[in-house]
């Protein structure tokens, strides 16, 4: 039985009335605001070439490891999903791929992905009964249909989309040919790249040997020296900022630092070329880095991003057949007190450095990051990221942060996804959970109307655009229009 899609306006709104008002009032400031996603995984390929989108499986399904690690866990395959292995993309009808997830789309009931979807499925593609094994082939044909139109290429969604920066995220062997189309076509939009060293880094990375090749090639140093390799990484900063990159980006498994003298970082980085390795040596290298990569950003701007605290690709069959990147990352305990000690004693007092903190262990908000950001200049904190990007995730954040920190020691909201069309279905959850939370300040008499009115369009606009040195635009990009608090 088909049933209509009510995609309710007052969704994750407080259930008090009163609340519940003031809740919306404050989003009815900035639901229209444009869209700030300073760092995310989408694929500049696709404004480069701004090719049409290939099917509703191809877009919306493969590519999503929220979708397809659910529905692995419920025993379906990931073959039958027309998800890529190391063999390529599986001879799967993409209409029964997405039967797939029609017929079982109750399984996300609950989850981010239920709101994320819905809100693609009505506010992008226009659909208005609920997605089921009944009307697979209806969606199936209508969002097909559109994505043959000129309106739903990926131009043109971004603008439809009102985005104003788009950052995507690339490793320090990419030559970045996709953003210098993007820069020459004249198209205008913000579409910048973000520094993601580690590839070349983590020397237990399956990739390292092949990113490294490629990145001796492209840095054009001698990086099997420790002063060479250090300056093929500034070599590819510069390249980088030059694409328009403000920030890099660390996805370590711990967010361990260390401050060893150079003779010491020479010796270890040799021990580890010679083929050395232990997990204790690699460990050891990628705290040096992050050190190093500190110092660089004193010299040459960059923000750093630093995402620490998962187990990647923990199924080991599944990484033996399909790769990386498969769902099967798992958060882990993180720990950030002792292991940024030796960063933050060399440059935790210098504001010209810029650090956002990023956590998959909620444990730590109160106890380690909210204390530390709410002392060091340096440090500002990331937002509920992964697992936990979600109402409840975004709500425990706010609830568990601001008492120490404040808010103007958080970043706003990034999106840091691979799924395009679920950029504003994001970026509107984030923004109706903001207006939540500061109605319910108002409403307990902790912040009055005209500083809820200020907050939420710093956290929703400002607050990104500040901590990620976006306030200035390059002339290949068209112009933006400031904005301001409802106050002026």
């Amino acid at each position: 039985m088909t049933r209509p899609l009510v995609f309710s306006d007052d969704r994750l709104f407080p259930a008090d009335e009163r609340t519940r008002g003031i809740a919306r009032a404050l989003y009815g400031q900035v639901k229209n605001l444009p869209i700030i996603s300073p760092h995310g995984h989408t694929d500049p390929a696709w404004f480069a070439t701004n090719a049409p989108f290939e099917d509703a499986t191809d877009l919306l399904l493969a590519p999503d490891h929220y979708l397809f690690r659910m529905l692995y866990s419920q025993g379906v395959s990931l073959d039958a999903l027309k998800v890529r292995s190391k063999a390529g993309v599986p001879d799967t009808d993409p209409r029964e791929a997405w039967r797939l997830l029609a017929s079982n789309f109750h399984l996300f009931r609950g989850t981010p992905s239920w709101l994320w979807l819905n809100h693609v499925f009505s506010q992008v593609f226009g659909l208005k009964v609920f997605l089921s094994a009944e009307t697979s082939d209806l969606y199936f044909d209508t969002i097909n249909e559109a994505l043959a139109t000129d309106a739903f290429r990926p131009r043109a969604l971004f603008d439809r989309f009102n985005i104003e920066t788009l950052a995507t995220t690339e490793g320090p062997q990419d030559r970045l040919e996709h953003h210098q189309t993007i820069r020459d076509s004249g198209w205008g939009g913000h579409v910048v790249t973000a520094y993601r060293p580690d590839s070349v880094i983590d020397f237990e990375d399956e990739r390292f040997g092949r990113s490294f090749e490629r990145f001796a090639e492209v840095s054009g140093q001698d990086v099997t020296t420790w002063r060479g390799y250090l300056e093929g990484h500034r070599v590819r900063r510069q390249a980088f900022i030059a694409a328009g990159a403000t920030s890099s980006d660390h996805g370590h498994p711990t967010a361990a630092t260390a401050d060893l003298s150079e003779a010491e970082a020479e010796a270890l980085f040799q021990s580890l070329l010679k083929g050395e390795v232990t997990p204790a040596k690699a460990e050891l290298f990628r705290a040096q880095m992050l050190t190093e990569m500190a110092r660089m950003s004193l010299d040459d701007g960059l923000v750093m991003q630093i995402h620490p605290g998962s187990h990647r690709n923990h199924n080991v069959s599944l990484l033996a057949s399909h790769g990386r990147d498969k769902g099967a990352d798992i958060p882990m305990r993180t720990e950030y007190v002792e292991a940024l000690k030796p960063l933050l004693t060399k440059f935790g007092n210098d504001p010209s450095l810029s650090i956002i903190l990023f956590t998959l262990d909620e444990t730590v908000y109160s106890r380690e990051l909210a204390p530390l950001a709410g002392h060091y200049p340096v440090l500002k904190l990331g937002p509920s990221w992964w697992f936990h990007d979600s109402p409840e995730g975004m709500m425990r954040f706010r609830e568990q942060v601001t008492e120490t920190a404040g808010f103007y020691n958080t970043v706003g909201f990034n999106d840091d996804t691979r799924a395009f069309l679920s950029i504003p279905a994001r970026h509107d959850v984030a923004r109706r959970v903001d207006s939540a939370f500061l109605a319910r300040m108002v409403a307990e008499h902790r912040v009055d109307e005209v500083e809820a009115a200020e907050l939420i369009v710093d956290l929703t606009y400002n607050l990104p655009k500040k901590a990620y040195k976006l306030d200035q635009r390059p002339s290949w990009a068209r112009p933006v229009q400031p904005i301001k608090h409802a106050a002026e």
